[in-house]
């Protein structure tokens, strides 16, 4: 989805383009390349997946990012960051954050989205947040305190800033080794497929992009 669409959300809306930005070389189809490669861990390939809680196509593609993730060799370093292209998608942002402090992301993950995509849940204020995760387990007055602790502040501009040096411009979107994007969109290359085939399609993209990587270090 792109950042333009997402004031006109909605959780049938096409499978956003993600082919117009401004990159050098890569094939102009499955895969972007940057300009200038960001820095990274050293003797890590990073793949960071560009993702919103509240994005119908990250919903769709979650299933299989996660399965992909598990199986990734060890010298493949996975990490989610939430983007944050408008006002309520920055709730959400540090919503992320704040649960990743506490140790509860990934456990309640599936819940956010099938609160967001299923029940047709806002969650875009904190009390509604710290309402909503206490059932599963997630005490109201320690979410609120990392909600607005300084190390969630910081992680949201950290995030931000990688989001602009990869030059996001829609979700969900993978990075990868600071050199190269992917994405479902990008991946199918104008073939008419599903969603679900498209994810695969990225991922497939992704594995190729990372021994591309791995063949130059």
């Amino acid at each position: 989805m792109k950042r333009r669409d997402f004031s006109a959300l909605l959780a049938t809306a096409p499978l956003a383009a993600v082919t117009d930005l401004a990159f050098a070389q890569g094939d102009g189809r499955t895969f972007q390349v940057l300009p200038q490669a960001l820095p990274t861990t050293p003797g890590k390939i990073e793949v960071v997946e560009f993702f919103w809680y509240g994005c119908p196509h990250c919903y769709v593609f979650e299933p299989a990012i996660e399965a992909w993730s598990r199986q990734l060799p060890a010298d493949v370093a996975f990490r989610k960051v939430h983007v944050a292209f408008r006002a309520n998608i920055k709730i959400h942002q540090r919503m992320f954050y704040a649960l990743e402090a506490l140790g509860k992301e990934a456990a309640t993950r599936p819940a956010i989205f099938n609160a967001m995509h299923q029940q047709g849940l806002a969650l875009d204020d904190p009390q509604s947040q710290a309402k909503f995760l206490s059932p599963l387990g997630i005490d109201p007055g320690k979410y609120q305190e990392a909600y607005n602790s300084f190390g969630v502040v910081t992680k949201c501009k950290q995030a931000e800033k990688l989001s602009e040096a990869y030059r996001i411009d829609g979700v969900p979107t993978l990075g990868i080794g600071g050199r190269f994007l992917t994405s479902p969109s990008m991946a199918g290359g104008g073939q008419r497929m599903s969603e679900v085939e498209l994810g695969q399609k990225a991922l497939q993209v992704a594995d190729q992009l990372i021994q591309r990587v791995r063949s130059k270090t």
